[in-house]
């Protein structure tokens, strides 16, 4: 199901010039830009109140409180904790085994996600992360710090320049002072959103990085300073929802800068291998 974002985002072109500017301001600052007053969200966005009107009766509701009702239901989403989600899916799960149920979940979420994804935007991500005059950086929440972590460790084979920045904020400034403009910080945030990966989005943004974010499909308020955001869908018949898609998307992107680099990663490659045969890292076939 569409958020009302993605709806928006999808509607543009229908659009009036006054109603397309309206939803462009809504977008950019969703969902926040529209929690005010209508009189406010008009005066944002520099359009009247009736262009205000006309845009959400397009989008189908009645009238702006419907609008923002429905909004508030996305946040009410966005933030379940896991209590709760476990409990709504306990009452209506289907009586076949946890297998089937979750891999059709997964699976639906995976198809979900490579829907909506703009294929010129994750090329020029991709293409950001593998120019050699920019360094890459990674950062990720309570959960998705590990996937972060992931995307580093197999980085770092790719292409030097590689560094995980720590979920803890006292081991931000060493990082930052490093960090210049045109430099890439991946961020993964997913619901609950977490103010420290804000905090630290919103310093990279400030030092001119470009934020390559992967969130969900209710989008952390993080969207707000990325240059390119991917929503995936993450809802599981658990109380934990699935990062299936994210870790795809991960992969997919490192194999695109993979494909970008590939004479310098080859010889990286080489190198290590070296290293690891010479240090005995790894145990060899009998």
């Amino acid at each position: 199901m569409q958020t009302i974002e993605q709806h928006l985002r999808a509607s543009v072109e229908a659009l009036t010039r006054t109603e397309r500017q309206l939803a462009l301001h809504i977008v950019r600052g969703y969902p926040v830009a529209a929690l005010g007053s209508i009189t406010a969200l008009a005066r944002a966005a520099g359009v009247s109140t009736p262009t205000v009107v006309r845009l959400v009766q397009k989008l189908g509701f009645k009238g702006y409180p419907d609008f923002q009702a429905a909004i508030r239901a996305e946040l009410e989403e966005r933030l379940i904790s896991p209590l709760v989600k476990h409990d709504r899916w306990a009452g209506s799960v289907p009586q076949t085994h946890i297998l089937n149920r979750f891999a059709d979940a997964v699976v639906g979420n995976l198809q979900a996600t490579l829907g909506q994804i703009d294929m010129a935007d994750f090329d020029a991500a991709a293409a950001l992360m593998a120019d050699p005059g920019r360094q890459v950086f990674a950062t990720g929440g309570r959960i998705t710090h590990a996937m972060a972590d992931y995307f580093v460790t197999h980085m770092q084979v790719i292409r030097p320049g590689v560094s995980l920045i720590a979920d803890m904020s006292n081991a931000w400034p060493p990082v930052m002072i490093d960090m210049k403009p045109g430099d890439v910080l991946l961020a993964l945030d997913i619901r609950r959103y977490e103010n420290n990966v804000l905090q630290l989005v919103e310093m990279a943004a400030d030092q001119g990085a470009e934020v390559v974010l992967i969130t969900d499909q209710w989008v952390s308020p993080a969207a707000q300073h990325a240059r390119f955001r991917f929503s995936a869908h993450i809802e599981a018949p658990s109380a934990w929802d699935s990062t299936v898609s994210i870790q795809v998307l991960i992969e997919t992107l490192m194999a695109a800068v993979q494909s970008l680099t590939w004479e310098t990663t080859q010889s990286r490659m080489k190198r290590l291998e070296e290293l690891y045969a010479r240090s005995r890292f790894f145990r060899r076939a009998r």
